[in-house]
């Protein structure tokens, strides 16, 4: 059972998609909440699975709680669920640790498969999302290089876990390393690749790497 928080300060639309989600029999919605700051005090009580987070919302915004709360909680999931497509908004969303980004126009059923897929620490980009992220993501490489003379064989198992969703304990501990050293290896994958964070270098992976 996948537990869900949903964050949104428009109670009509949270009612709606509460009553929605919980047609699927893996989905239960253990709480919601206002704004941000109900958000983080929530996931601190309720520790869920996967967060549904507004952008937008009085008090304490969306991009603000996911910082907050991938600082503290940085297992649990935040998958951005708002109207707003706005390139600032998704790049705040998921450099603060955001690992989804959808509008609320995705059909429940996308809806419900995107928050398994996340749940498994996979990114999920909406239709419309997604070729601004990879626009933004200008690595120095392509699907034709040879990852080989890119990376060393302990770069490309670093960067497949990465892109697995996997933090740097859980990538210490599947590779026997310290994670000290994970750090290392992740901060030479960012520089090849060309990338800030390891948000971008999750979503390269995902996107050219098999796992």
């Amino acid at each position: 059972m996948i537990r869900l928080l949903l964050v949104d300060d428009q109670h009509l639309f949270r009612q709606g998609l509460a009553s929605l989600l919980s047609l699927e029999e893996d989905l239960d919605i253990v709480g919601e909440a206002n704004d941000g700051n109900e958000a983080i005090a929530l996931t601190e009580k309720l520790q869920p699975d996967v967060i549904l987070m507004d952008v937008r919302m009085p008090v304490c915004d969306g991009v603000v709680a996911t910082r907050e709360i991938h600082q503290r909680y940085p297992w649990i999931r935040i998958l951005v669920l708002t109207t707003f497509d706005e390139d600032e908004y998704i790049w705040q969303s998921l450099q603060a640790g955001a690992l989804g980004y959808l509008l609320k126009s995705t059909p429940s059923g996308q809806l419900a498969a995107a928050i398994r897929t996340l749940n498994q620490g996979y990114s999920q980009l909406g239709p419309t999302i997604a070729p601004k992220v990879f626009a933004q993501i200008n690595p120095p490489v392509s699907k034709q290089t040879n990852y080989q003379n890119l990376f060393s064989d302990r770069e490309l198992e670093v960067l497949t876990l990465l892109g697995q969703g996997k933090n740097n304990r859980e990538i210490a501990q599947t590779l026997y390393l310290t994670e000290g050293t994970v750090k290392n290896y992740i901060t030479q994958i960012l520089c090849q690749l060309g990338v800030q964070n390891r948000t971008q270098a999750a979503l390269w992976a995902q996107q050219y790497l098999r796992f």
